[in-house]
């Protein structure tokens, strides 16, 4: 993005805030049955942040994240990529540098991100194939740690709260999921900050803000890109964005390209998908095929049997289902009555999704 030169901070400030109020304007123009404006989403995320406030983040250089980093001055970023793969360091050091925030960049090696598997399994009592997202988490936490912080920001819930998912684009009452999936939404940092002594901060889904947000109808969190202007850069045109609101009350506040990015899943953003391949080759097929006779859980691959194990030696049996729960139809654990996702192996009801 070309950001005009000023010669002094009044000059900047008019700058945004005559961007902020075109924004603004071109939005009430476009909905005018919004009951919200741009600047009231920005103060109520602003005010969540405060109330949230932490020393450092987890910064992937995504668009959740660089909001919270724009928000909170002088916070101290975490960046974690895996071996030589992954792109959240270019974005990451791109916003640091853009905001002028401090960060620290730890590059995990293949044998310290499968070291640290029975240890997040240990503390999620959870062999969900998601692990890899996981270690991303575990790593950024245990470098906030070794440089002495006590309190960690994260942009968890911006995805489920905005409809950042690519699923969401096929759904026929997006808002009532979203609503759904707002009671019932958990993350393992939670689980992971508390293994490392560490305090949680998650804005996104502080109370208020939340509230604020189912408020939003969905088709102002999914939209299709709209041609673009030779003044303000927009979204390309016929591309569905998911978090088109959020992106949009961040305009002018950071770069283009972080408020236009694709979203890219933390497994691959932090390259820690890569594991996924190394591990699946740690067993082979005929294995595989005994294994899955052997045990009770329906594993969906390689990767999931491999965890399965390793659960079974740092965890123990799979907890049955106690009288107010169902059972999970992937491992036979008990499952929430409301619940559609098994936290224990993963595993998502079919119907969850409709």
């Amino acid at each position: 993005m070309l950001i005009p030169q000023f010669s002094d901070r009044r000059r900047l400030r008019i700058f945004i805030y005559c961007i902020e109020n075109y924004m603004r304007i071109k939005v009430r123009e476009d909905f005018p049955d919004m009951k919200f404006s741009m600047t009231e989403l920005k103060d109520k995320l602003r005010s969540a942040v405060i109330k949230n406030q932490a020393e450092g983040l987890l910064l992937s250089g995504g668009l959740d994240s660089s909001i919270l980093a724009s928000l909170r001055p002088n916070i101290k970023a975490m960046v974690v990529t895996f071996e030589s793969y992954g792109e959240d360091l270019n974005y990451a050091r791109y916003v640091a540098d853009f905001l002028n925030i401090e960060y620290f960049h730890k590059l995990i090696s293949a044998e310290e991100a499968i070291g640290s598997i029975p240890i997040i399994i240990k503390a999620l009592k959870s062999f969900d194939p998601a692990i890899p997202n996981d270690i991303t988490v575990y790593f950024g936490l245990k470098l906030a740690k070794e440089k002495g912080l006590k309190t960690v920001m994260t942009g968890d819930g911006a995805d489920e709260l905005f409809a950042g998912y690519s699923f969401m684009q096929d759904m026929d009452n997006l808002d009532n999921y979203i609503r759904r999936i707002s009671y019932l939404m958990h993350f393992s940092s939670n689980e992971l900050g508390k293994l490392l002594g560490l305090e949680i901060k998650q804005p996104y889904l502080d109370e208020e803000f939340t509230k604020f947000s189912l408020k939003i109808k969905s088709d102002l969190k999914l939209r299709r890109g709209t041609r673009k202007s030779a003044a303000f850069r927009t979204a390309s045109e016929g591309k569905i964005w998911g978090k088109w609101i959020l992106r949009k009350a961040f305009e002018g506040v950071l770069p283009h390209q972080i408020i236009w990015q694709d979203k890219r899943p933390l497994e691959f953003g932090s390259g820690t998908t890569k594991l996924r391949e190394i591990i699946s080759a740690k067993i082979s097929d005929e294995e595989f095929e005994r294994k899955n006779r052997l045990y009770p859980t329906k594993f969906m691959n390689k990767e999931h049997l491999y965890y399965y194990e390793i659960y079974k030696e740092e965890v123990g049996d799979i907890p049955e289902p106690e009288n107010d729960q169902k059972t999970c139809p992937g491992c036979g654990a008990g499952m929430g009555s409301g619940s559609f996702h098994c936290k224990v192996c993963g595993h998502v009801l079919e119907h969850s999704r409709v």
